[in-house]
């Protein structure tokens, strides 16, 4: 059966492909779409040559350079230097097709580019249905009248709906299954000092990539085997720390950047050990799947930013109740068939990099952007498809861990700045456990903490902590070590709502790899009641920005964490080398107080007991508006949780008060002034 199955799809490719290549000789659509549908053949066309050169062998022959020629061909249009003239830009598209076509075609052609992956993954079911609906749009344009905006919204519409059972369940299958082993498979038994292999997964690489793989190529056996035991170790000590069972688990997501597969391979063994098998899936290409401009999963190197951020919210084409419930749907088919691998997954073990050109979105005029009531859509989905993945890969059995490295893109000093962020990464984390058990114990004497800016910075803001039934038992803040969150250095709570009052201010910070320049949020009971940023020229284009990337649509957000950063080598070390605008969250959020608008650090978990290294439960897991869980968890989570960190320059003072006069400063500009914490200093000289 699968055999016809192949068959079928392979006569069904091999139609499209015929027919496609028809195109580039017809005549028969008006200028200007003409060329618009002849460029778009040209490249499908490319994916067919790419094709049969994958599949009769004739690939693994090509030269470095060979592969490099046809990496970037694949890639060349959307290339910043390119992306003016480019259909895959929604501006230029309205401008050369119309205001009615413009946008939607743009979206097609975008959506078409998944291919480039598909084929490279042998996913020809995938492939087919795309090269369809391109087939089918194209005969619109070759009726006497020109088709409406509502013919090829529908002819879309119906795609995505219809195909929804092809790429979610894929996706989902990707997400658990290790038969899935593309992309490990390529990892596993490639010769990774012949750099041919990076252009294996069909992915954009550029000399970034080259120079990691190039860089981890002349590390040491030992380094390797260090860098992937921080790692690994990280991840398996987060369920020791959570009391959860990692002997139940049979599977691990490994995500991460291309150039680092020689690290991630001993990653592998090292996980193998633990009895588990890599899933190791490609970060979403189809619109179905994608979530904004987001890449979870592996990936190469991003060919334009701006590409991505145009096309964060196509989506609006189509989403509607009727779609929402088809994909709920859908997902809770998949889940179902895959249940067992789904049980037995223990959750996603990130390598995040850093060092790439901050990223200062140009706010276009053509692009889609959601209505209020498709927010409102968006965010009932993605809540209940959250709940949807907690009931199959259980919350309170899974962890997770995240670790970071530099890349060749934040500059000469490349080498020097990676071996500096491995010393970060394993730091002495008993050293700090002992500090940040100080912090901790005053804190836990107090009642809420006071938080001022210094210079520049307008923050001042009061977060209320949770009240403390059993000191001797029971603690607030959670000592945070080198496990899941690497490297060392934080104390975090999830604070209080009622009482939590005041402003946020930072002059300027990345989150989610886009830049917000004085970027302030107003809490009124640990809501977000207002915001602000100077983005752009307009207060409107500052709000919508701020509401569609950091609110993520909701009419507001709570303050689902407060910390209070400790590593100071970190920030050390960003000054040293300039490189603050280029740190990932991870570490940044480690270089002085912040604070994470959304769901708190103990989302789905909340009712799952954990522990402090000297034995106090942490009590402060939930918040009000996490209780209605127990209600309604629609209403408990937002599936988002944004740090937003004050750099210890830009801060005046941190105090901790309590009840009859209590008072101990923490941080006083910008330098650690409780006693027993001042070996942290040391860093900042």
């Amino acid at each position: 059966m699968l055999e016809f199955i192949n068959d079928s799809m392979e006569e069904r490719y091999a139609l499209a492909m015929d027919r496609i290549e028809g195109i580039l000789q017809e005549q028969t659509v008006p200028a200007p779409f003409d060329s618009y549908f002849k460029s778009v053949a040209q490249f499908l066309m490319q994916m067919k040559r790419v094709r049969e050169q994958l599949i009769s062998g004739a690939a693994e022959n090509f030269s470095l350079e060979e592969w490099q020629k046809i990496n970037r061909k694949m890639y060349q249009d959307i290339l910043p230097e390119h992306y003016t003239l480019s259909f895959g830009n929604p501006d230029y598209a309205t401008a050369v097709l119309g205001e009615i076509h413009g946008k939607i075609l743009s979206f097609l052609y975008t959506e078409l580019r998944g291919i480039i992956g598909y084929i490279f993954e042998g996913l020809l079911e995938e492939t087919v249905v795309h090269l369809e609906l391109f087939i089918e749009i194209y005969n619109c344009f070759e009726q006497e009248q020109l088709p409406s905006y509502k013919e090829i919204q529908q002819i879309i519409y119906w795609f995505v709906s219809d195909y929804s059972d092809v790429f979610v369940t894929e996706r989902i299958r990707q997400s658990v299954d290790p038969a899935r082993d593309f992309a490990a498979g390529i990892i596993l038994d490639s010769d990774l000092t012949d750099l041919r292999y990076l252009y294996r997964f069909g992915e954009y690489v550029t000399e970034s990539e080259l120079q990691t793989a190039k860089f981890l190529n002349s590390l040491s056996e030992d380094e390797i085997q260090s860098m992937a035991d921080t790692y690994t170790e990280g991840y398996r000590i987060g369920f020791v720390h959570g009391g959860k069972d990692l002997s139940k688990k049979q599977t691990v997501n490994i995500r991460y950047h291309l150039g680092f597969e020689r690290m991630i391979r001993a990653a592998i063994g090292n996980f193998e050990k633990l009895g588990l098998k890599p899933v190791i899936f490609r970060y979403a290409l189809s619109t179905v799947n994608k979530r904004q401009a987001m890449r979870i999963g592996y990936t190469g190197a991003v060919p334009n930013m701006q590409f991505d951020y145009d096309h964060r919210e196509d989506c609006a084409i189509y989403l509607d109740k009727k779609f929402v419930e088809r994909r709920l749907g859908v997902m809770r088919s998949a889940y179902e068939t895959f249940k067992t691998l789904a049980n037995g997954h223990a959750g996603p073990a990130v390598v995040e990099v850093f060092g790439e050109k901050p990223f200062t979105p140009e706010s276009k005029e053509n692009v889609y952007h959601l209505s209020g009531k498709q927010q409102q859509l968006m965010v009932s989905m993605n809540n209940e498809g959250a709940q949807l993945v907690n009931q199959y890969i259980i919350g309170k059995e899974r962890s997770f861990t995240i670790i970071a490295f530099p890349i060749p893109e934040i500059g000469p000093q490349f080498e020097e700045i990676f071996r500096e962020t491995v010393k970060i990464n394993t730091l002495d984390y008993e050293l700090y456990q002992k500090i940040q058990q100080t912090i901790i114990d005053a804190l836990d004497a107090g009642n809420r903490a006071h938080i001022v800016g210094c210079g520049e910075n307008r923050t001042d803001l009061t977060v209320m902590f949770h009240p403390l039934n059993d000191p001797e038992k029971e603690t607030i803040f959670e000592n945070c070590v080198a496990d899941v969150n690497i490297p060392v250095g934080e104390v975090f709570t999830s604070p209080q709502l009622t009482g939590t009052n005041g402003v946020l201010h930072v002059t300027k910070v990345y989150l989610n790899e886009l830049e917000y320049k004085d970027l302030c949020l107003t809490f009124c009971d640990g809501k977000v009641t207002d915001y602000s940023c100077g983005n752009f020229d307009t207060e409107e284009a500052n709000w919508e920005f701020i509401q569609a990337n950091l609110l993520f649509h909701h009419d507001t957000l709570p303050l689902g964490e407060f910390a209070i950063g400790t590593n100071t080598t970190a920030y050390a070390m960003a000054k040293k080398y300039d490189i603050s605008a280029k740190l990932p969250i991870l570490i940044a959020e480690k270089m002085g107080p912040h604070f994470a608008v959304g769901d708190t650090c103990y989302s789905w978990e909340e009712d799952t007991p954990v522990y402090n290294p000297d034995g106090k439960e942490i009590i402060a897991r939930d918040n009000e508006i996490s209780l209605l869980r127990k209600e309604d968890p629609g209403k408990a989570y937002f599936g988002c949780h944004t740090d937003i960190t004050i750099p210890y320059e830009e801060l005046g003072l941190l105090e901790v008060l309590g009840e009859n006069g209590y008072h101990k400063e923490i941080i006083r500009n910008g330098r650690f002034v409780l006693a027993g914490t001042e070996a942290l200093n040391k860093a900042l000289g």
